[in-house]
């Protein structure tokens, strides 16, 4: 049985309390005045010429009816920035919920798909991965709660579409509010949740039922329900990357974008997997698994890379090629405000797994593995930064107290979650039917 160490444990904690804080202290920094924000853009234009300088030598050459809409139009934009500074802790907040939930959820579709597909290599893998799936129930409520908060307690920090005056003058979000409404919204993401909740309850269930039965019969309904779960997954994944990550740009569609979002949570869960099973090995647990177990879930990590970088670029690309201003918008605003980003993690998550997974040897070399894995999760930490920031803080974004905060607060909670759950359990699962052929894994 793992025992979850003091150390670890109050580690944790102290993420938590900190991320609280900082959180804290960034939803407090964003509530800037109209007057604050207008010095802060005469501070910009000062250094850079900006907006409000060409406004100011404008209006002194203009008639008054000009003059007056110029007027309008230095307001409407100090307000439109005034929103963008108050969206960030809400994004900041966002995103680092739905990437720590994603994790949490690209393993279990993993373990569904070990499962129903009768893999011999991994069981002796499953309860690292049981662990790791208790995180969906907490992380997707936390998810499907801060996107709520946003549009009630909130300002519609995130989702326009929830502002009924935004809908009432935009055609296009309006022809989709049957689909796109708060009611409609929560409804979804309650079934996706309980459905997801549901899986992994009854299949930890039968796992650990199995440990002591005299027979299979609780492996063939982890058998049956896993091949149902991952029809309901494929289903839910895709309309949960539309509602809880795509709405946030509800003039903008791919359809290629759920499987996009799936390949980033799904190598990013697999990543934890590789580096969780280090760990725990280092700490004398675990010593059923060896270094081709490790080999295994490091070639996924390899070839999910890959994956994601396929399914990148083919939705860059094809929207590019086809330079429709409704969809090319959406890489323009990356492009001109997020370039850094938006190109670097194609190295973090394409070129640098390359680089450091192609060759067999490195992939059974732990403290290898977790170079590479920790710098896949940033990689695709920014992959979701990408996906919301842009629609939502526009050129405000940076990476400071707002989203450091965040990380720590729900990387303290993973962490919680994830290894209280490992002690519940042994660590092995001793009554399944591959679990030998798994202890004897080599090449």
């Amino acid at each position: 049985m793992y025992t979850f160490s003091n150390k670890l444990k109050t580690v944790s904690i102290i993420l938590i309390a900190l991320g609280l804080l900082g959180v804290g202290f960034s939803f407090f920094d964003a509530h800037k005045s109209f007057e604050e924000v207008e010095t802060l853009l005469a501070e910009e234009s000062h250094h850079g010429g900006g907006h409000d300088q060409e406004i100011a030598h404008a209006t002194t050459d203009l008639h008054l009816d000009d003059a007056h809409s110029q007027v309008d139009q230095h307001q409407k934009h100090v307000e439109h920035v005034q929103h963008q500074i108050a969206n960030r802790p809400w994004s900041a907040l966002y995103v680092a919920a739905f990437f720590f939930m994603m994790i949490a959820l690209g393993v279990l579709a993993f373990y569904a798909i070990q499962i129903a597909s009768q893999a011999g290599w991994s069981p002796v893998l499953f309860r690292v991965m049981e662990g790791i799936t208790s995180y969906v129930l907490p992380g997707a409520l936390i998810v499907l709660g801060i996107a709520v908060a946003s549009g009630t307690i909130g300002h519609y920090n995130l989702f326009i579409w929830m502002d009924p005056e935004v809908v009432e003058h935009d055609k296009l979000i309006k022809g989709k509010s049957s689909f796109l409404n708060l009611p409609w919204f929560i409804i979804r993401g309650l079934i996706f949740i309980a459905g997801w909740s549901l899986y992994r309850y009854f299949s930890r269930k039968f796992s650990m039922a199995q440990d002591t039965a005299n027979d299979i019969s609780n492996f063939k309904k982890s058998f049956r329900i896993s091949a149902a779960f991952l029809v309901f997954f494929i289903y839910t994944e895709s309309m949960m990357s539309w509602d809880w990550i795509m709405s946030v740009d509800p003039h903008w569609f791919s359809t290629l974008f759920g499987w996009y979002v799936f390949a980033s949570m799904f190598v990013s869960g697999i990543t934890v997997i590789a580096l969780i099973t280090i760990y725990l090995k280092s700490r004398n647990y675990l010593e059923f698994v060896n270094e081709n177990h490790l080999h295994d879930v490091a070639k996924f990590m390899f070839a999910f890379s890959i994956f994601w970088t396929y399914l990148w670029f083919s939705q860059f690309m094809l929207i590019w090629y086809s330079n429709i201003p409704e969809e090319v918008t959406y890489f323009v605003s990356r492009f001109n405000d997020y370039k850094w980003p938006f190109l670097g993690m194609v190295g973090l998550n394409f070129v640098f797994p390359i680089l450091m997974l192609m060759n067999a040897d490195y992939k059974r070399i732990p403290w290898f593995v977790v170079m590479t894995g920790l710098v896949i999760l940033f990689g695709h930490y920014i992959d979701v930064f990408n996906m919301i920031m842009p629609a939502t803080v526009g050129d405000r974004w940076g990476i400071g107290i707002p989203e450091i905060s965040s990380i720590l607060l729900f990387a303290g909670l993973f962490i919680l979650v994830v290894f209280t759950a490992l002690t519940k359990a042994p660590l092995l699962v001793k009554g399944y039917p591959f679990r030998k052929e798994s202890e004897d894994f080599h090449y």
